[in-house]
């Protein structure tokens, strides 16, 4: 979707048919019902919001989540169904939205109401966050025509599972283990605590890591455990099997400083792929800064997802 002025593309005559109804006004005309591409029928677009609404599903299981503003999500219904979706990934100041095929004429809308009930104040000036997919064209040119910045990027990667999956071998005295066979939440927090660099000393937050596994699609058996030889957590990856969709989504992937360079994140990454294949998965799909690591397993580039600001 492109904004582009009606005087270059209408008629006078429709043109002036047109003022009489509105004047200086953003208005989106739709495609044809005919036009509409099937959801999925593009890949990279199918990624996009593959990986959105998952993290919309689960976020409220993270720790970081602020559940008291949760009200402020907004929710656009016809007759009954849902349309279209707005709300924030962990907190105020940054939002997420979509909407379903055909609907697109509300993105305008949902957007100022976005920047009226999901942006901060601070010092009395407003700013807003929003998260979209490189793919999504009608949002990126609806946030570039509102004064939006594109900020920051990062790939989202596929591994599509017709393809071969290569094996990985453990390092001796380490185990693969699931948390269907131990689920200790403390290592669990000390695995994520450190893999992410937050410093030697975990917090206490045993009942966040719980909480996360309440999520839609968390299943112990798919979420991997390295097992170092003193039974410490050194590498930690949690898959999501989305069954009706048919895909893993993966998040999050960590390993304690101390056990990095030995393979252990990349054993994870493959063992995740073969048993989302195991159950009729057709591919994977993660978010991450880390591509060089994707890539040596096979892992391709499906789109990038983008955080555009605004500040007024």
């Amino acid at each position: 979707m492109k904004y582009v002025s009606a005087q270059t593309v209408l008629p006078q005559s429709l043109l002036d048919e047109v003022q009489q109804y509105v004047q200086g006004e953003l208005v989106y005309i739709p495609k044809r019902p005919a036009n509409h591409k099937k959801w999925g029928a593009n890949t990279d677009t199918k990624a996009v919001i593959a990986t959105r609404n998952k993290r919309m599903r689960e976020a409220h299981t993270h720790p970081m989540f602020n559940h008291k503003l949760s009200h402020r999500f907004g929710v656009w219904e016809e007759n009954g169904d849902i349309c279209g979706i707005a709300c924030y990934e962990w907190d105020l100041g940054e939002t997420m939205f979509g909407v379903q095929s055909g609907y697109e004429s509300l993105l305008p809308d949902i957007l100022s109401w976005s920047e009226r009930e999901l942006a901060v104040v601070n010092d009395g000036k407003h700013s807003l966050a929003v998260w979209v997919g490189d793919k999504e064209t009608e949002k990126r040119d609806l946030l570039a025509h509102n004064g939006y910045a594109r900020v920051y990027t990062e790939p989202v990667m596929r591994l599509p599972l017709h393809k071969p999956i290569p094996d990985a071998v453990l390092p001796e005295g380490f185990s693969l283990i699931t948390l269907a066979d131990e689920n200790d939440p403390r290592k669990i927090n000390a695995c994520l605590w450190k893999g992410f660099d937050h410093g030697d000393e975990p917090d206490d937050d045993v009942d966040g890591r719980l909480q996360m596994q309440t999520g839609t699609h968390f299943n112990p058996a798919l979420t991997l455990v390295v097992k170092a030889p003193d039974g410490e957590y050194a590498c930690y990856l949690c898959t999501w099997y989305d069954e009706r969709n048919r895909f893993s989504y993966l998040e999050p992937l960590a390993t304690i400083p101390k056990y990095r360079h030995m393979g252990l994140a990349t054993l994870l990454l493959i063992e995740s792929a073969k048993r989302t294949k195991a159950l009729g998965g057709e591919y994977v799909l993660a978010m991450t800064s880390a591509q060089p690591l994707y890539d040596a397993v096979g892992y391709e580039v499906a789109c990038h997802r983008e955080k555009w600001e605004k500040a007024w």
